[in-house]
């Protein structure tokens, strides 16, 4: 997302005691979403958590979760995405409802959830 702040929020408290196992991504509402990874679309759609959500299964078996979304494209699951297509928008859905505009991004693997930040840094 071109503008958008990067910073490392992984590891934050949350609600419950809960840690943040992402990082969030602030950027105006409606700015378009980019999968950042090929793979296959696991599910799109709601969650309490993370509202407007989709989940795509990359190479090595990770999960890359897009979550908070405003909206998203006509995607459902068993669909094939390239690294760079749009997943959705930017929005604040799901428990973010009310805060700044972002994109709750995490990466999953079978031991569970791993910080997206140097990856993403990497990227840039």
């Amino acid at each position: 997302m071109p503008g958008a702040a990067l910073t490392d929020t992984w590891g934050g408290a949350r609600s419950q005691g809960r840690k943040h196992e992402g990082i969030d991504i602030f950027a105006k509402r409606n700015t378009p979403i980019r999968a950042t990874t090929e793979g296959v679309v696991l599910n799109v759609g709601p969650n309490g958590l993370g509202g407007r959500t989709v989940m795509i299964l990359g190479p090595g078996g990770q999960r890359h979760y897009y979550a908070h979304l405003e909206r998203y494209p006509d995607l459902k699951s068993g669909d094939w995405v390239k690294a760079g297509d749009v997943v959705g928008t930017v929005g604040d859905s799901g428990n973010a409802r009310g805060t700044p505009p972002h994109l709750h991004y995490g990466i999953y693997m079978a031991g569970g959830a791993i910080n997206p930040y140097s990856l993403l840094r990497r990227g840039n």
